[in-house]
């Protein structure tokens, strides 16, 4: 799908407005320029950008629960999934928390949030902090293992975990020993018909 498909099925189903698109539009400008001297994005992914990129991103919106109010982006990049969530979020009712390790990234991601006045802080590598979230979102970050694990030591409180996978999420999910407070499901992304979309709700940890 190029541009207007995707466009059209962010205003439709996802409930882009249009002032979040002209956002969508300045950012894939900035990211496609960027590129040309930083690696950010695989050069091979760039005539694709607004599927393989901004939607795969934005389909997670349908699943942050409504009373949300700080999400976390582990591994966010170039800003998938965070800068397309903190761009949807108009009211700014989100703060989007992006942590990044690479300091080339993490200058695009700064140069993003001024020009688009987003609500999000950008961070340095997440095994650095202590973590006080309600949502975690991944694309491309590390194991499923490993997630939970970051989850499991420096959260308390209960969270929800969106993990945007590839065909083989239900084999990851079958790897990991989830204790009783973790719950989770599978639904199919709407960019590519192998690749899921891992959801887990964390109830409040208990050693």
């Amino acid at each position: 799908m190029q541009r207007d498909e995707v466009v059209d099925i962010l205003k439709n189903k996802l409930k882009f407005s249009s002032e979040s698109i002209e956002k969508l539009d300045v950012f894939s400008e900035m990211l496609l320029l960027a590129n040309k001297k930083r690696n950010l994005i695989s050069k091979s992914t760039e005539s694709v950008l607004w599927n393989r990129h901004i939607l795969d991103s934005a389909q997670i919106i349908q699943f942050i629960d409504k009373n949300a109010v700080d999400i976390s982006d582990f591994g966010s990049g170039a800003g998938f999934p965070g800068i397309v969530i903190a761009i949807y979020d108009e009211q700014k009712r989100f703060h989007v928390k992006l942590y990044e390790k690479s300091p080339v990234k993490r200058a695009f991601l700064k140069d993003v949030n001024t020009r688009l006045n987003l609500n999000m802080e950008i961070l340095e590598a997440i095994e650095g902090y202590n973590l006080e979230t309600d949502v975690i979102v991944c694309r491309a970050f590390k194991k499923l293992k490993n997630i939970i694990n970051i989850s499991c030591e420096t959260l308390k409180k209960p969270h929800n975990i969106i993990i945007l996978k590839g065909k083989n999420a239900q084999l990851e999910i079958n790897s990991v020993s989830l204790n009783k407070n973790y719950s989770y499901k599978l639904v199919n992304s709407i960019t590519d018909n192998d690749s899921k979309i891992i959801l887990i709700e964390a109830n409040k940890n208990e050693k």
